[in-house]
């Protein structure tokens, strides 16, 4: 697994997920005086980066209007994705 500031634009997120305004306001604020302190896990499957948790922090990130977002890169085959999306 490695460390990578990977574009926002770039990550699936196939899953919808409900997030709590408060704690996406809350880490907006932190990120803004710290930045992110802890990134985000994706897998990365033929070239494609997909990501299923750490939604508040994307949300975050994304409505501070970050390009790129730090992310642990898993590489991992179709097969895996499909479980993630069962």
């Amino acid at each position: 697994m490695q460390i990578e500031d990977i574009s926002i634009r770039a990550i699936r997120r196939p899953l919808l997920r409900q997030n709590d305004p408060a704690k996406v306001k809350a880490l907006m604020t932190s990120i803004q005086q710290t930045g992110l302190q802890e990134p985000i896990d994706v897998l990365e499957v033929e070239g494609q980066y997909y990501g299923f948790s750490g939604c508040h922090r994307y949300e975050a990130c994304s409505r501070l209007g970050h390009e790129t977002i730090r992310c642990r890169v898993r590489k991992a085959p179709k097969s895996v994705l499909k479980m993630h999306l069962a």
